[in-house]
Formats: structure tokens, sequence, C-alpha cells
């Protein structure tokens, strides 16, 4: 059995090239990343758990609600006459809650956001991966068609893109044009 991450997949090369419908095929690649993404989430530590949790909360309407009846209540407590005020007008221990609270929140959602740049930068390089493989994959078919129409004797010489296509593409070398072309789209803005 292949495995992905660690995790073992429970389809064998062969029964993965052997799809009877789209859907098949397209089902499969789902459960794949289902598994990789079950994985990935397995792995993380309690830390990156602990801040996922607290951003999610922090991200919900009942965090905005429990914050509009717990300022509500604190304001209201120090405002209503006859009621002992322990942070009176203009709320200088509830500016400093807040504040404190913004600054644990934010580190929190940090986390939370590193976890899934992490992620993403792991999917990017699948991503990259699975493309350069593609392409090598479309290379060699087409370096076997042309062998096959030299053998068949089928004219092929007059496709100008046809040469240029079997060449394997260098990556180093795309890499080189984007930051040419992002450096002169820099200079003249």
């Amino acid at each position: 059995m292949a495995t992905v991450e660690g995790a073992e997949t429970s389809s064998t090369s062969a029964d993965y090239h052997a799809p009877h419908t789209v859907e098949d095929v397209t089902q499969r690649n789902v459960q794949a990343i289902v598994r990789l993404e079950e994985n990935a989430k397995a792995n993380r530590d309690r830390t990156d758990r602990m801040a996922d949790a607290i951003a999610r909360f922090c991200g919900s309407f009942t965090f905005v609600w429990v914050h509009l009846i717990w300022f509500g209540a604190w304001v209201a407590v120090n405002v209503i006459p006859g009621m002992p005020r322990f942070d009176p007008f203009p709320f200088t221990f509830l500016t400093l809650v807040v504040s404190l609270e913004a600054i644990f929140l934010s580190t929190f959602i940090l986390i939370s956001q590193n976890h899934e740049t992490r992620l993403s930068e792991r999917r990017n390089q699948l991503d990259l991966q699975i493309n350069l493989l593609t392409e090598q994959e479309n290379t060699k078919m087409l370096e076997l068609l042309e062998r096959i129409a030299e053998k068949i004797g089928a004219r092929t010489d007059d496709d100008p893109s046809r040469r240029v296509l079997e060449q394997a593409t260098r990556p180093e070398k795309l890499v080189d044009q984007i930051e040419k072309a992002t450096a002169k789209t820099a200079a003249k803005s």
C-alpha cells in the first residue's frame, strides 16, 4: 500500500488508475485530499489546536454576543446611580482588560494563521510537484507520440510548436522570467 504523509491509502496504484467513471476519479481525489487534511490536523501540537479553537470562537457571533452583554453589564453597573462603582467613567479598568484581551486574541489568531500558512505552503508544494510531474509526463507522451507518428509515417514537421513542447520545462528559467517581468512591471509603476 502507498503512504501519504505517513497515512496509508486504501487504494493500490493499479486500483487508482482503473476508474469506471469520472465520478470515481474525482471521488478518489477528494478522498486523498481529505486524508491529507485529516493527517495534517491530527499532527498539530496542543498549542496549535488551542489557538485554532480560540480563533474559531473569536470569529463567531457567540463571541460578539458575550462581549456585548459583558460590556453592557460593566457599563451599566458603573453608571447606575446607587450601585457601587468599581470602574467609574471613563472605565479605565475596562480599557485595560479589553487591551490585554486584544493582545492575547491577536496572538492566538496569528498562531492559527501561521498554522494555516504552513498548511497552505504544503498544499502549494504538493501542487507544484504534481504540476511538474504532469509536465514531465506530457513531455514523455509527446515524445512517444512522435515515435508512433514516425512508425506509421504521419507528418509532424508542419507543427512549429511541437519541438518546443517536447522540451522539458525548466522551473529555474520560469522563475527567472517571472522575476524579470515583475521587475519591469514594478519599474513602470
